[in-house]
């Protein structure tokens, strides 16, 4: 285990103590969740905050993990610090209103909260548009001696992280993740997708994880380019499924 904590901080310092920051912030609101009962919409207020961290520490040291594989050079640098600036602006804001016992997402209550709402959304954008940008270096390089299926994976994980993150503007458009009733329902513990009605959060969650989930399938379960197309083209589809399902 510390050979591998050795090993993400080498290959991205700037995103692996980015990570550190969100593991302790989990840890603050995992503790807080088990003591408060403030509810927002029927959820432990704490659970958005804890959810987002989660996501932020998987985000910023796999991204770490891939980027070591490049050579070094500014555009790294200079990605890895906007990733900083927009992440924790957006996890500062969840967890601040969730203080508060207040939504963060949705919330155009006041003119402050209109602003901040719209603020997240950028964020969340350029979150986006600057990891389709330095996806081009993985595109443009090739480490020696690398498994290309786990390579390509790696670039169609990033790819269709990208497109799939974008998802998240169809919920912006809409002021909610439930289709077919008002956000809050009945839901599975902790995710709180809707058991009852379409949620929008499902295809967004998995076709987020695409990032992980595609280059760990290409690493174990293919040595070439076909195989890693394969899981990348199937993994896409069930993102794009369960985002029409819910939508239907």
């Amino acid at each position: 285990m510390m050979q591998l904590i050795t090993e993400l901080k080498d290959r991205n310092e700037i995103l692996f103590y980015l990570g550190l920051v969100f593991v302790v912030g989990a840890a603050v609101a995992g503790v807080m969740s088990a003591n408060s009962t403030v509810q927002v919409l029927g959820v432990n207020v704490w659970y958005k905050p804890l959810k987002f961290l989660l996501s932020s520490i998987l985000f910023v040291w796999t991204m770490g993990w891939f980027l070591g594989y490049l050579p070094n050079d500014r555009s790294i640098d200079i990605y890895s610090w906007v990733m900083v600036g927009l992440f924790l602006f957006e996890n500062i804001y969840i967890f601040f209103q969730a203080a508060r016992g207040q939504q963060s997402h949705f919330n155009v209550s006041t003119p402050f909260y209109s602003l901040m709402w719209g603020m997240m959304g950028l964020a969340a954008t350029l979150i986006s548009v600057a990891t389709g940008i330095i996806s081009i270096k993985f595109f443009q390089f090739t480490p020696e001696q690398i498994n290309i299926g786990y390579w390509w994976g790696i670039r169609l994980g990033i790819i269709l992280f990208v497109i799939f993150s974008m998802e998240g503007l169809a919920m912006g458009a809409r002021m909610s993740h439930t289709v077919g009733a008002p956000d809050g329902g009945e839901g599975i513990p902790f995710l709180n997708w809707s058991k009852k009605n379409g949620d929008l959060r499902v295809a967004h969650f998995i076709g987020i994880h695409a990032l992980q989930v595609v280059p760990f399938l290409s690493f174990f379960l293919t040595k070439n380019v076909t195989g890693a197309i394969i899981i990348a083209t199937l993994y896409g589809a069930l993102s794009a499924y369960t985002f029409i399902r819910a939508l239907m």
